[in-house]
């Protein structure tokens, strides 16, 4: 009896493993280029350096988003690329956001991703709150110096009070100004409670929800949603969990997606990390629907092509870490974009974990327009 439960669980686990898929490098194609650990202990102006969650770039700057909610921050940072390596990392300076006042005083900031606005000359941040507590999440722009100036007007669905209820961790992970400049998708970590259940390790309806806000006037003008994978490892211990978190739209209504599955009891070895190219151009406009599971809808398509399992014998300290920012920077000489990643360590509150870097090489292989 034990043999048969053990072979219809690994037959189960076989048919849902995401990570059999086929890399798909028709339209956009990946390179892994290098990595690079930011030191355990580095303090820059007596907070400690952690918990990055997202990073920006612009104008020859990085930035560094760290999701600490009792010290809302982020960083500065010289990151040098040199033949196509990461040549130095230079954190210079912080920036805390005030919490005694006005917005800030009455949200929990748990940042978790950060775009630089070029015409404003102004941040915009994304928060996950805390529904456990009651608290909403939130989109905002600051200023380079971290002072408020707006924020978005959220639906109903998206509010910790709502009947929806967004998951607690699992609301605003992903950000990213649309190819048009005209505001910001951003990306659910979770499904709704009502719209589908969370990943698992067998195939689940898991749908989480993409939005644009104008940035004019901070209201939501489209959503699409995007089907997450499954959990692709055994938690040998309780934890499971797979989730979207980061997105960049690099041509209309396409976007490159970060997956980022974890699975407890395996040590340094429990992420799965992938990148998918997403195609929403024929996806529904699910912005008024109040539960996905009444609703018929069409999902943005996605393909796979990228997944860190592959590199992983290249990284330094042979890890794929908890992987959640990303950004496009500088040009290439031959042309093509870079893409860096960066990886949340939670302070090392889960185990061992590092602050890591990902440098990697962008080739888009069609006519964006």
């Amino acid at each position: 009896m034990k043999k048969t439960i053990l072979l219809l669980l690994f037959v189960v686990v076989a048919a849902s493993c995401g990570t059999t898929k086929n890399i798909d490098s028709g339209n956009i194609e990946l390179t892994f280029l290098d990595d690079f650990i930011i030191p355990e202990n580095l303090e820059i102006d007596g907070t400690k350096v952690g918990g990055l969650s997202g990073i920006e770039y612009n104008d020859g700057t990085y930035y560094l988003v760290c999701d600490h909610p009792g010290n809302p921050r982020f960083y500065k940072a010289d990151i040098k690329i040199n033949q196509k390596k990461i040549d130095t990392v230079i954190i210079s300076e912080v920036i805390e956001l005030d919490r005694t006042s006005g917005f800030f005083k009455n949200n929990t900031l748990d940042l978790e991703a950060i775009r630089y606005n070029v015409k404003k000359n102004e941040l915009v941040l994304s928060s996950e709150g805390s529904i456990n507590k009651g608290k909403d999440p939130s989109i905002f722009h600051i200023t380079p110096n971290g002072e408020f100036i707006s924020n978005y007007s959220l639906p109903d669905y998206f509010l910790a009070s709502g009947d929806q209820k967004p998951r607690n961790n699992g609301v605003f992970e992903g950000l990213a100004e649309s190819f048009d400049e005209s505001g910001y998708w951003v990306g659910m970590e979770l499904p709704l409670e009502k719209d589908g259940s969370k990943p698992k390790l067998f195939p689940t309806k898991s749908p989480v929800r993409i939005t644009h806000f104008n940035q004019e006037n901070g209201t939501p003008t489209r959503q699409f949603v995007m089907q997450l994978e499954n959990i692709t490892k055994i938690p040998w211990l309780y934890f499971a969990v797979n989730g979207l978190t980061e997105i960049l739209e690099y041509a209309p209504n396409r976007l490159l997606v970060l997956e980022r599955a974890f699975s407890a009891g395996h040590g340094t070895n429990g992420n799965t990390v992938r990148i998918f190219d997403v195609d929403a151009r024929n996806a529904s406009n699910t912005l008024n629907f109040e539960n996905l599971r009444k609703k018929d809808y069409t999902a943005a398509t996605k393909k796979l092509v990228f997944d860190f399992k592959s590199v992983k014998k290249q990284l330094k300290e042979n890890t794929i870490d908890n992987l959640e920012g990303m950004t496009f920077g500088p040009d290439l000489p031959n042309g093509n974009k870079t893409l860096l990643l960066i990886s949340d360590d939670n302070f090392s509150s889960l185990g061992k974990q590092i602050s890591q870097i990902i440098l990697m090489e962008v080739a888009i292989n069609f006519n964006v327009f």
